[in-house]
């Protein structure tokens, strides 16, 4: 393994930065991105049911016991698992940006500058998209993640586990316990007497920059992006036919921690378990913590099914999961276009009175319906529509072609 991304060589005038041709695309990175984009439906979905009594956990207080059963499954194997999914994922593609940069003779200033770049017009996405659909926007926390991570992309392998370890005992010491208090909180819901699309115009902006000021401050994500970007360096999911051992060992014992790190809270969602606030709050670090390393267990198992069916290319099950990671920014944003008119209250407010298992039943279709308009446009031809926007942004139309 390389102990630095960077050439050797720097061309003043690096040559034009072209996008990755859809032959030379590997194929695990977009089978796991299409797969995660299933998690972050389920995992997002609740958040527009309304019309409920609360639980001292949260909780719908009178659901049914189909409902709970499929709130117990969601919080075994899902809850948790999508963000840690898409930080490790997050910071594969910065690496892999930074790779071909560095490999087309550009210095690490540039680089830098460019990854900013596109992290600023992440966090301007993120911003647009919680102030007008969903206040629970992923994209600028990770944008903000992208400019502290800016520090990383060309430190050596050995300078990466350092930050690695340290960032991690930062999480587990100091972001953890913050994180699990207002995890577990569930504050009085406020009543501003407002229409509801004027209170989504109203708070959405206050929860993008409150909750993107927050991640940054906890650093919740740093040590996994610093792990996609040295799994990117070592071809863990660009190569999987060369590490399957890793890949094996990482998978069955991620699935291992997955259910055990989450089975108390997973029993709470269920009503097995009534416990106090304290073990309420130390099964959400749990949970939480358990869900990081979880997160990578199920990257690489879509890296071990992508080998798997590395014979089917880009066909089948495998190239419809594809196509959607191919366009993982456009699909992501368009489950808010489905979503958040549909089951909001300022919408069609079909989420007035939903339980959790329907609720995961419109997320699910809601990722199909996403799968369908990815393999249309993967036949088609055509890239995502959001993709080739923040390229244009982040590299300019005379760098693009």
């Amino acid at each position: 393994m390389a102990t630095s991304p960077q050439a050797t060589v720097h061309s003043p005038v690096p040559p034009p930065l072209t996008s990755i041709p859809r032959s030379e695309r590997s194929l695990a990175p977009d089978i796991a991105r299409g797969a995660m984009l299933l998690f972050i439906a389920i995992a997002n979905v609740a958040i527009y049911l309304h019309g409920h009594s609360l639980d001292d956990y949260n909780h719908i207080a009178d659901a049914a016991a189909f409902d709970r059963v499929a709130l117990f499954i969601e919080q075994l194997l899902i809850a948790e698992r999508s963000r840690p999914m898409f930080a490790i994922l997050y910071g594969f593609g910065m690496a892999v940006m930074a790779s071909r940069m560095f490999g087309r003779g550009m210095d690490a200033k540039g680089v830098r500058k460019i990854l900013r770049r596109r992290s600023w017009w992440l966090i301007a996405f993120g911003f647009v998209h919680a102030t007008f659909l969903f206040y629970g926007d992923i994209l600028a926390p990770y944008g903000a993640t992208g400019l502290i991570a800016l520090f990383f992309v060309h430190l050596s392998d050995r300078s990466l586990r350092r930050w690695l370890w340290g960032s991690s005992i930062y999480v587990v010491v100091v972001s953890l316990p913050v994180f699990a208090f207002f995890y577990t909180a569930a504050p009085e819901p406020v009543e501003f007497g407002l229409p509801p699309y004027v209170e989504q115009l109203l708070f959405g902006p206050i929860a993008s920059i409150a909750g993107t000021l927050t991640l940054v401050l906890l650093a919740l994500f740093i040590p996994l992006v610093i792990v996609g970007i040295m799994i990117q360096r070592g071809g863990w999911i660009d190569h999987p036919r060369d590490h399957l051992p890793q890949l094996k060992k990482t998978f069955a014992s991620g699935m291992v921690v997955n259910v055990l790190s989450s089975l108390p809270f997973a029993l709470i969602g269920l009503g097995a378990w009534h416990p106090s606030n304290g073990m309420h709050m130390g099964a959400a670090i749990l949970t939480v913590l358990g869900g990081m390393y979880a997160g990578l267990g199920y990257i690489c198992g879509f890296a071990l099914l992508a080998h798997r069916l590395s014979d089917y290319g880009r066909k089948g099950l495998p190239g419809a999961l594809a196509a959607v990671g191919e366009r993982s920014l456009t699909c992501y944003l368009c489950q808010s276009f489905i979503m958040a008119p549909l089951l909001a209250v300022w919408g069609l407010g079909l989420g007035d009175g939903m339980g959790y298992l329907a609720a995961y039943g419109v997320a699910a279709g809601t990722w199909a319906l996403t799968v369908v308009l990815a393999v249309s446009m993967s036949r088609a031809g055509v890239r995502g529509p959001f993709e080739v926007l923040l390229r244009r942004l982040t590299y300019g139309r005379d760098r693009t072609t």
